[in-house]
């Protein structure tokens, strides 16, 4: 067997970012930006006005002061003209600044007498004036790699950036194998159960950036799972969910060797999911992971969606780690690195991580509540509350 590090180095050695591709920035949300973009004009284009009120000169403004009221600037429109000495320009929010004008005097700061203004003996010290590209200028860049939030598109909108160039969504082919199982919906014979590694694991792909399809279930038998392998030929990974250990009718690597899988490693120590397995199935990469529900979905997260933010340009890294302050004491951990389950809660302004206390890896519902996985090394020595801990955050 193999430290956890050693895995995913050599699963990551097995992925190259994937191509660019260019989307409408209605269709960008979520996907990686591979391209630096570029503003196309000044935000504001003019100096606008921050405030309702009056566009006036600053040297003006004084308690008592009167000003004629000579027009009008809205958003969308404009005063085409100069404002002079003692004169006003009614302006909202957003609207152009005349020329002339260097301030906005706040509308409950004066009184309007038809044309004319007086200045009360209250004055906001503000000038309320937005420099014309006081939040970008054309020129200005979004670097890239980064993975496009609501606030990166709302940006890009307002560079003018119609479309942006992407990575592709990597396309994944999740291999669920095994006569034991049936889809959801489906009515399991007495020794059957529902399978659920498929459906959890393209839930976890999708919501890191790529594209998941389920194949149908692989029985356990040679043609059947050859039959499925061939459908997922155009996968850039294929993750097969089952069938890599050491039974009689777990098939997978002798299926895959037969068909040309040069194998990177096969079996990693780490709990849950020792029986792991990843090499490059002719020109696809293929990741075997266990079958076990739970140490399948931990697995993914460890090793899966590293191998999705290589191809989406993310680098090749493993997931964060964060700290916190462990919420109950736990023995010595055994040989193996341990990927427990843990709920995360703060108190007094600490961030607390408590292990559950049941961690067999079928056990779904514990894995459901769980906010993180904490890591213990291979032999951790018993920890008391109180600690430092580190985890993954889910």
């Amino acid at each position: 067997m193999i430290t956890v590090d050693e895995a995913l180095a050599k699963v990551l050695a097995l992925f190259e970012p994937l191509e660019v591709e260019t989307v409408h920035l209605r269709d960008a949300a979520g996907r990686v930006l591979a391209v630096d973009a570029v503003a196309h004009r000044d935000q504001p284009p003019f100096a606008s006005s921050a405030m309702d009120g009056y566009a006036v000169r600053d040297a003006d403004i004084a308690t008592g002061a009167t000003l004629h009221v000579i027009g009008e600037s809205a958003a969308g429109g404009f005063f085409d003209g100069p404002v002079n000495a003692r004169e006003a320009v009614r302006i909202f929010t957003g609207a152009p600044v005349p020329k002339g004008a260097d301030r906005i005097l706040i509308q409950e700061d004066c009184t309007r007498d038809e044309d004319t203004i007086t200045v009360g003996d209250s004055i906001d010290t503000s000038l309320y004036v937005r420099p014309a590209g006081g939040d970008f200028k054309a020129g200005d860049v979004m670097s890239a790699p980064r993975v496009l939030s609501a606030g990166d598109i709302a940006l890009l909108a307002s560079m003018n950036c119609a479309t942006v160039q992407v990575r592709r969504k990597p396309r994944v082919a999740l291999v669920a194998t095994g006569d034991e199982l049936v889809m959801p919906g489906e009515s399991p014979g007495k020794s059957q159960i529902i399978s659920s590694n498929n459906f959890g694991l393209k839930a976890l792909v999708e919501a890191n950036g790529g594209t998941a399809h389920i194949l149908p279930i692989a029985s356990d038998d040679v043609e059947s799972l050859k039959a499925v392998l061939d459908l997922a030929s155009q996968a850039d990974v294929i993750v097969t969910l089952g069938g890599a250990s050491v039974g009689d009718r777990d098939l997978v690597r002798q299926v895959a060797t037969d068909a040309g899988l040069d194998q990177a490693f096969y079996k990693v120590s780490m709990r849950p999911g020792k029986p792991l397995m990843a090499g490059r199935l002719n020109d696809t990469a293929m990741i075997g992971l266990p079958g076990n529900p739970v140490s399948s979905m931990v697995c993914g997260r460890v090793f899966l969606i590293p191998a999705l933010r290589a191809m989406l340009g993310l680098g090749k890294s493993a997931m964060t780690r964060e700290v916190a302050t462990l919420g109950r004491d736990i023995d010595q951990n055994g040989p193996r690195s341990h990927y427990m389950r843990a709920q995360l809660s703060i108190k007094d302004g600490v961030l607390i991580c408590t292990p559950e206390k049941r961690q067999d890896s079928s056990l779904l519902s514990v894995l459901s509540r769980a906010d993180a996985l904490m890591v213990r090394d291979p032999k951790d020595p018993p920890q008391k509350a109180g600690e430092t801990v580190s985890f993954i955050r889910l």
